[in-house]
């Protein structure tokens, strides 16, 4: 899944100018693209004006149209990233706004859970997207949505489209129970994410083997959605101390159960650090050029991603660790085996 930031990726371009970059993402073998809000917002797309009207900086409806049919002539998917834990303050249901923001942002107040037509709004939303050619959805901080809101969502949407697959953003917390009581087909894995950069920049392959373990235990219980990048973290050229350990970071995105999610630059080496107070998030979220330039780390991941694409098997394999010391991790996947080395870097077993 190729996860884009829309609106700053083609900085009022529209999404013709995102069309033109969907050989890119057909070449690198995603199946998929993963848009953060396209809907109408004040901003950056979590500050909701009007989550059933595209984002007149995206450009047109037509524009939106060509756009699902330019993905699927290239037999890439689509999905949208739904923000129903809170809204903009220009939010046009100004009387389904709380007291309450979400997190202490002001500018982001949080809806009424509580009223039944935020429910029925909520559901609507979804529907639309998808019948705009949607084929799934994120759910923008699931963790805070009262879970049976979100059980009622996710199962209203099933009805419709029960192939749709949903997913949920939890930086932390018990993944699993959300998984469970809200009927999400995949959580975000925030815990494997931090383990990959930091125990390669520690030299402390314990880590990432405690983070494999759970990650198993996960895998058991819902799909895993994996990244070593999005939109609201430092990018991973820039996480990783030593550039040579991208390689040892993708080789265990690509290599472990769920489904994985490359950030848009990253396979252009690109780098960028989050910051603080206004305007933190625009490093990490640059616009894209008009072509995507040369780079090696575009090779890297094209050679990840072809081969995880070439075993789907992966997806929902069973993990485990087999042996670990500071400097060398070995885990078992199905009856193939991951080494990665800190000296001497990955060795793959039993793939083929």
């Amino acid at each position: 899944m190729y996860h884009v930031h829309v609106l700053r990726a083609v900085a009022e371009r529209g999404l013709p100018a995102l069309a033109s970059w969907l050989d890119h993402v057909a070449a690198l073998g995603c199946g998929a693209v993963l848009l953060t809000p396209v809907h109408e917002s004040s901003n950056h797309g979590y500050d909701t004006v009007d989550a059933l009207r595209l984002d007149p900086r995206l450009g047109s409806d037509a524009d939106l149209d060509r756009f699902v049919a330019e993905c699927r002539a290239r037999d890439v998917r689509v999905f949208f990233d739904g923000v129903f834990n809170h809204a903009g303050r220009a939010f046009r249901r100004p009387e389904w706004l709380s007291e309450r923001t979400w997190e202490g942002h002001d500018e982001l107040p949080t809806l009424d859970h509580d009223n039944p037509e935020v429910l029925s709004w909520a559901v609507e939303v979804a529907c639309h997207w998808l019948d705009r050619g949607g084929d799934g959805w994120r759910f923008d901080v699931a963790y805070a949505l009262p879970r049976p809101f979100l059980r009622s969502l996710t199962s209203a949407v099933r009805a419709v489209r029960p192939d749709a697959f949903l997913f949920g953003e939890a930086i932390h917390g018990d993944y699993a129970g959300l998984a469970r009581e809200t009927g999400l087909d995949g959580v975000t894995q925030y815990e494997l994410f931090k383990a990959i950069w930091s125990s390669l920049n520690d030299a402390n392959l314990w880590e990432l083997a405690w983070a494999l373990d759970r990650h198993g235990q996960f895998a058991q219980s819902f799909t895993p959605v994996t990244f070593v990048g999005n939109h609201d973290v430092n990018r991973i050229a820039t996480n990783l101390a030593d550039p040579a350990h991208l390689e040892l970071a993708l080789a265990v995105l690509f290599t472990v159960p769920g489904v994985p999610c490359v950030y848009y630059g990253d396979e252009l080496g690109w780098t960028g650090a989050k910051g603080d107070g206004a305007g933190a998030d625009d490093e990490i979220r640059p616009a894209l050029p008009e072509s995507p330039p040369q780079h090696a780390a575009t090779d890297q991941h094209r050679r990840w991603i072809n081969f995880r694409r070439s075993r789907p098997w992966l997806t929902d394999a069973a993990i485990e660790v087999i042996s670990k010391t500071n400097h060398r991790l070995q885990y078992q996947v199905a009856d193939a085996v991951v080494t990665i080395d800190l000296d001497n870097g990955v060795q793959l077993d039993g793939f083929d």
